[in-house]
């Protein structure tokens, strides 16, 4: 046997399915890359609304770095730190850096809780927070409930590597997908009787997909469920300074806070990022808090695996130190998410579709039931490619959010200019006018087709005829009405150029990031 002739063995998470990518979540990034819209280099391109990205308040903080040479080790000012950043780190980070985080998470929170800078860890964004807590808390093979519809990056984030099981904890749209007690004791009983050992539970406050808050009573009845049962609760906080309505958020470390010694506090564990609350992704600010302080200790030895660069460190310790700047810049993105929420989801109105009420995040649940062929997964499915493929936006379909129910998609909005946003309810507004006028022409031939089968055979030749020319009539008025979109749209973008520092150019390094 010659050499390369025996097939090469990789590991098991080389091989295996556990990334999740091959998901239609993970389609529509792949359609997205193959064919990305551009308003003057590629207009009949797909839109990017699968991206949960906060893009709005980057000139806040342009502006702040502008004014603050010295808190960067890559110019003039700041070129003396140089040495002191570049040189070897410890596990726990920079103090002044783990300083302004904690006091960062105070503020985004009211004020209401405090942070203990010493039960900072840091992970590489929050996948790798995410991660680290879970291989802290877990054996392959342990499970943790997670109410559904959720994040679909979660099984590759919380499983691929540590071997931990996800549970769906099934969510519905009767009382808009709320949590509720009978749902978690269902599927904890169940697990337990399956003969698999439940760890814990995992929630997103505020949400993805769904872009709502959880109230402190259920909160609460939460931190009760796991402290009954003596599992952990991990609670996933990185879109906590996104709620830009009522209510105001609350973040589970109030609820610890107020319970005090009436629970053990080593079960409660929060992940947070800069990556949505400040539009920072590409920094891999991760955090792990815990109450634990096993969890602390062995959170940061694993960290190694993933600390946060020095020179981040040092430009976001001087950068989140700074109150003037984070008390405007958490107000003026708050006001800015809730202008850009208002007009999208009411321009959707105008056409019919109506979404999720929601006061937080990036994205909108959209309820396209109505738009199903059937209700049905498949049918969702079907509605989904025909999004992507024709009307050229990719949203996430409901199902790769394990969703129980057909219809739904997650709909980001924060990540593109305003024009594109335009252009996007434009698209929108053509493709559900077109499914109208199809049901329409659909009731015509019906229509006709009864009339043949009622008349004579003379009269049927003649009504054949004008059902057939009814159908042409239609086929043109169609033909004619995609024709004045597509020309209206291509004067509308050589009136708009994007700004240079767009999301959709072509040369972004964000085009790539995965949300």
């Amino acid at each position: 046997m010659g050499l390369g002739s025996e097939k090469v063995r990789l590991s098991k998470i080389a091989t295996n399915d556990g990334h999740g990518e091959n998901t239609p979540y993970f389609d529509g990034w792949k359609a997205y890359d193959r064919n990305p819209f551009h308003p003057t280099n590629n207009s009949g391109g797909v839109i990017q609304m699968g991206l949960a990205e906060n893009q709005l308040c980057f000139d806040l903080i342009e502006e702040w770095i502008k004014k603050n040479p010295k808190a960067s080790i890559c110019t003039a000012e700041g070129v003396n730190e140089f040495k002191n950043v570049a040189i070897f780190q410890d596990y726990h980070g920079f103090s002044d850096f783990r300083k302004a985080i904690a006091k960062f998470m105070s503020k985004v929170r009211g004020g209401r809780v405090t942070f203990d800078p010493n039960r900072i860890v840091m992970g590489g964004g929050a996948t790798g927070a995410n991660e680290l807590v879970i291989f802290c808390l877990a054996d392959p093979g342990d499970a943790f409930l997670v109410p559904s519809p959720y994040y679909p990056a979660f099984v590759r984030d919380l499983g691929w590597r540590t071997g931990v099981k996800l549970i769906p904890v099934p969510c519905e749209s009767s009382n808009n997908f709320q949590v509720t007690k009978q749902a978690l004791e269902a599927a904890y009983d169940k697990a337990q009787n399956d003969g698999v050992n439940v760890r814990g539970l995992i929630i997103t406050n505020p949400s993805n997909p769904l872009g709502t808050t959880i109230d402190k009573t259920t909160l609460r009845s939460l931190v009760t469920f796991v402290n009954d049962r003596n599992i952990h609760l991990v609670c996933d906080e990185i879109y906590a300074a996104t709620v830009f309505s009522y209510p105001e958020y609350v973040s589970v470390s109030e609820v610890v806070q107020e319970m005090g010694n009436d629970i053990n506090k080593d079960l409660i564990h929060v992940v947070y990022s800069l990556s949505k609350d400040m539009g920072l992704p590409g920094f891999r600010v991760g955090i792990v808090y815990s109450y634990n302080d096993v969890v602390v200790s062995c959170g940061r030895k694993m960290s190694s695996f993933g600390l946060v660069s020095s020179q981040t460190q040092h430009l976001l310790a001087s950068m989140l130190s700074d109150d003037v700047f984070v008390s405007k810049f958490l107000a003026e993105s708050s006001k800015r998410l809730a202008k850009r929420h208002a007009y999208f989801t009411k321009g959707l109105e105008q056409v019919g579709i109506t979404c999720l009420k929601s006061n937080a995040g990036l994205f909108f649940w959209m309820d396209l039931r109505h738009l199903l062929k059937e209700p049905t997964f498949e049918g969702e499915m079907a509605l989904w490619r025909l999004i992507v493929d024709d009307v050229k936006l990719n949203v996430s379909p409901g199902s790769s959010f394990h969703c129980p129910e057909p219809g739904w998609f997650r709909v980001c909005f924060a990540n593109m200019e305003d024009e594109t946003v335009d252009i996007a309810l434009e698209r929108i507004r053509s493709f559900v006018g077109k499914k109208a006028e199809d049901e329409e022409g659909k009731k015509e031939v019906r229509s006709s087709t009864t009339t043949i089968m009622t008349t004579t055979t003379t009269t049927t030749t003649t009504t054949t005829v004008t059902s057939r020319n009814d159908r042409r009539n239609l086929n043109l008025r169609l033909s004619f009405n995609s024709r004045r979109y597509e020309e209206a749209a291509a004067g509308f973008m050589s009136a708009h150029m994007m700004s240079p520092h767009s999301p959709i150019m072509p040369h972004s390094p964000l085009v790539r990031a995965r949300t």
